[in-house]
């Protein structure tokens, strides 16, 4: 029988970066990040962009890139980074939060598939962000060129070519058509 030693938020904020790894924390337990491929990067980029330049128009709050790791839960302490997030402006802490974790879930998650996620680890991050107080999470699959949107495990939505990804409740107005995002592929 082995025994897994459980890691901390902040023993996982202290790690020394490198090799091409990222890591996220479950339930204490680390687990490492492979970096991800072309495609995947540049469906990140295009969403981070068009996320940013839409919410920075608005001021409508925060969006932060892959390597931003949201603190869900503590003892023990759960570390996710999803691809894409946003934090609305009305659910920032009145103090800017200290150096490290951001504290909570973001309002919204946005994954983008790798081909190496499978569908249980997919599942577990949705119901995690969700879990955490999320309002919407982003699904995107590369493969398939969909995007599902889920603001609950019951309320689901399937987006594909032809259709616009509206981000209301979340991010009032935005919106950015599917065939736009996956034009490359």
């Amino acid at each position: 029988m082995s025994t897994t030693t459980l890691v901390t938020a902040d023993e996982l904020l202290a790690m020394p970066t490198g090799m091409g790894k990222r890591y996220e924390l479950v339930a204490g337990e680390l687990r490492v990040m492979s970096p991800a491929g072309w495609r995947h990067g540049n469906l990140v980029s295009r969403l981070n962009s068009k996320l940013e330049s839409y919410v920075t128009q608005y001021d409508l709050g925060l969006v932060f890139g892959a390597e931003t790791g949201f603190r869900l839960s503590s003892n023990p302490d759960t570390v996710r980074a999803p691809d894409v997030s946003f934090v609305a402006k009305r659910n920032m802490p009145a103090d800017e939060p200290k150096d490290g974790f951001w504290p909570g879930a973001p309002d919204l998650a946005v994954e983008v598939i790798s081909p190496g996620d499978r569908t249980g680890e997919v599942d577990e991050k949705i119901d995690a962000w969700l879990d955490a107080g999320c309002a919407a999470v982003w699904i995107v699959n590369p493969n398939q060129k969909i995007k599902t949107i889920y603001l609950s495990r019951t309320d689901v939505q399937v987006k594909a070519g032809g259709d616009v990804l509206q981000g209301d409740p979340v991010v009032p107005g935005f919106a950015f058509p599917i065939d736009e995002l996956f034009r490359w592929f």
